[in-house]
């Protein structure tokens, strides 16, 4: 008898100092793993929010790239069923872009509120809220992938509309939404 619980004490001990040793990092594990999508949001937002300057990340229709400062990529997969895109409204200043830098692309319009309403060619409205964007001008959006939209962004009475798809083929940053008098 005294065995058995001497025995299940230990297990017991081990299965703590385990999860001791995890819970503090003990596995030097900070981001996901390469297959692993499930924390691959809140990276790309973190990369996207944090103006890393050591490190460049760029986000295709598939996947997220990230490489170091000493040159050494490391690739995420992006959900299946959700697609990335990043939309920087502008009044007078844009710059061509067609694959999104999460830590190089600059907006004109930092840190303002717009109106945002997304629709599909059904009529499901995706999105209707305010959003702000971020410090890089970009208002970062998760879109179901292989669907086409129509997007309206307004601010103080002036629009921007466009019409955009998330397919394979399809880009991850739009700035060619230009805020007008009228639409």
């Amino acid at each position: 008898m005294r065995k058995k619980i001497l025995m299940t004490s230990g297990a017991v001990v081990v299965v703590v100092a385990l999860g001791a040793f995890l819970l503090v990092g003990g596995n030097d594990k900070e981001t996901p793993t390469a297959s692993d999508t499930s924390n691959v949001k809140q990276l790309v937002q973190e990369y996207s929010s944090s103006g890393m300057k050591d490190l460049s990340a760029f986000i295709t229709s598939e996947q997220l790239i990230v490489t170091d400062s000493s040159n050494k990529s490391t690739t995420y997969d992006l959900p299946k069923d959700e697609f990335f895109v990043s939309i920087a409204p502008y009044v007078k200043n844009t710059h061509p872009c067609a694959t999104h830098s999460l830590t190089g692309c600059q907006g004109e319009l930092t840190e303002q509120e717009f109106k945002v309403y997304i629709k599909d060619t059904e009529g499901t409205v995706i999105v209707d809220e305010t959003m702000k964007s971020q410090s890089n001008g970009f208002i970062d959006l998760w879109l179901p992938r292989d669907k086409e939209y129509s997007v309206t962004i307004e601010q103080d009475g002036i629009k921007a509309k466009a019409e955009l798809s998330t397919f394979k083929t399809d880009n991850t940053c739009v700035t060619t939404m230009q805020l007008v008098e009228s639409i």
